[in-house]
């Protein structure tokens, strides 16, 4: 079991910090009400099971922005090219350079906020988004489009950075995990949702419309963020500022063997998800047939595999322990993946073949995206700013460079998407074996 660390119990660090909460009604949260959910200054307040489901609903609707804002106008390619007078690989350079800014952003933001706090970064992540999304609605061009996405991607990797940081902050052992989990069901549910939105909006204006939709909910979840968030990182717990004192903790960082092996396994197992995406419409719909509607459908389906099961992690974890639930969750996703290869090969069970172990890779992948960060950021809650700004840079990064190499082999069969996903899942498991599990700290977690 995890256990609640005090002020008498933990030297240098006099902000309580949450651990269990998914199985407590409530806990004692910090003295400074800076590092809680909410409160009277100075005073300490419990953060009752509603005050953790706030909590949850406002990280959850800021990490949603990020899906949002990637997904949202994919429907609106066409109209974009036609509009613009822009080429279809210029219009899908928009979306690489929202990307390049979520990952690039996640590396300069993350530590900012190990040094000035939570809130600052967060509020003017949001501010910059609300402002590059006007810019983008009135983008006169596919050029000015594309640097703007990258101030767009920049901006959302604030709102992440600080929402995973905020987790950590308030958080430890187990129970991050399982927050983490929750949060799941916003980040899987948000990308299903997003293309459909941004039809209706097409439905009713043209794709400038869509922006300007993004620049109202970048405003109204600024109001949520001000009213509903407060600081949780309280000054005695920064870092200093300062180049060398970035440099320092992304030493520090790089010297955890474990760590930097987490941080990978959390970007190969988001690189099958990548592998899918960027394979699944011509697999689907070229290699098999699916019309757009039941590719809608199905993909819907697969995504909505991987949010059930995220949502399984709180119980299995509370049962069989974080480390062992991701070795799992890895596995698993390695044998579906090649039950992707041999039914994509040989035919057998037809589309159906296919679809069983493709879901079956996206739930693994659902099971392993809240563990790989628990596990990783309980290690150096001191700088969970800057970790979290590497794991998701990684995993942007990773996943960037994988998608493309499923289009070299073939880009209508489910063979090389099926490969592609068993050698990251095959990377992430020796990582696993042979870093991870070797390593007896990992396992105290729980």
């Amino acid at each position: 079991m995890t256990q609640l660390r005090t002020p008498e119990a933990t030297t240098g660090d006099p902000t309580p910090t949450l651990a269990g909460a998914a199985a407590a009604t409530e806990v004692a949260a910090a003295p400074d009400s800076r590092a809680t959910a909410g409160g009277a200054p100075g005073r300490p307040e419990p953060l009752t099971r509603g005050r953790h489901v706030q909590l949850i609903v406002v990280l959850g609707l800021l990490i949603a922005l990020g899906p949002l804002s990637i997904d949202m106008y994919l429907p609106a390619f066409p109209d974009i090219a036609t509009d613009l007078s822009a080429s279809t690989s210029a219009v899908q350079l928009t979306l690489t350079g929202m990307l390049a800014g979520l990952a690039v952003g996640q590396l300069v933001i993350g530590p900012l906020s190990d040094v000035f706090g939570r809130r600052r970064p967060l509020l003017a992540g949001l501010a910059v988004h609300l402002l590059a999304s006007l810019l983008c609605a009135i983008a006169p061009t596919v050029a000015v489009l594309s640097v703007v996405r990258v101030l767009q991607g920049f901006a959302g990797a604030a709102i992440s950075v600080v929402a995973l940081a905020t987790v950590r902050d308030l958080f430890t052992g187990s129970a991050v995990a399982r927050t983490m989990s929750r949060l799941m069901l916003v980040i899987g549910l948000a990308p299903i949702l997003a293309p459909t939105l941004g039809g209706f909006v097409l439905a009713v204006t043209d794709w400038r419309g869509i922006f300007v939709v993004l620049a109202g909910a970048a405003l109204l979840l600024s109001a949520v963020a001000f009213f509903g968030l407060r600081e949780t990182l309280p000054p005695e717990r920064r870092s200093a500022p300062g180049v060398r004192s970035t440099l320092r903790t992304y030493r520090s960082l790089f010297r955890d063997r474990t760590f930097v092996a987490l941080v990978l396994i959390g970007g190969l197992m988001f690189a099958s998800i990548f592998a899918y995406v960027g394979s699944a419409s011509f697999v689907l719909q070229d290699g098999y047939g699916l019309d757009e509607r039941s590719f809608g459908l199905v993909f819907g389906l697969n995504s909505l595999a991987l949010t059930v099961l995220s949502q399984l992690n709180p119980t299995l974890i509370g049962r069989f322990g974080t480390a062992n639930v991701l070795t799992f969750a890895i596995f698993m996703s390695l044998a579906a993946a090649l039950g992707v290869v041999v039914t994509g090969a040989s035919g057998a069970g037809g589309l159906v073949g296919v679809l069983v172990p493709l879901g079956l890779v996206l739930g693994a992948a659902g099971l392993a995206m809240p563990n790989t960060p628990a596990l990783a950021l309980t290690r150096h809650g001191e700088s969970a700013g800057t970790a979290s700004a590497l794991l998701g840079s990684v995993q942007f990064g990773i996943g960037a460079m994988v998608a493309p190499l499923v289009g070299l082999f073939g880009g209508t069969s489910a063979v090389p998407m099926g490969a592609t996903m068993a050698g990251v899942t095959g990377l992430a498991a020796l990582l696993m074996v042979l870093v991870v599990r070797r390593d007896p700290s990992v396992h105290h977690l729980d």
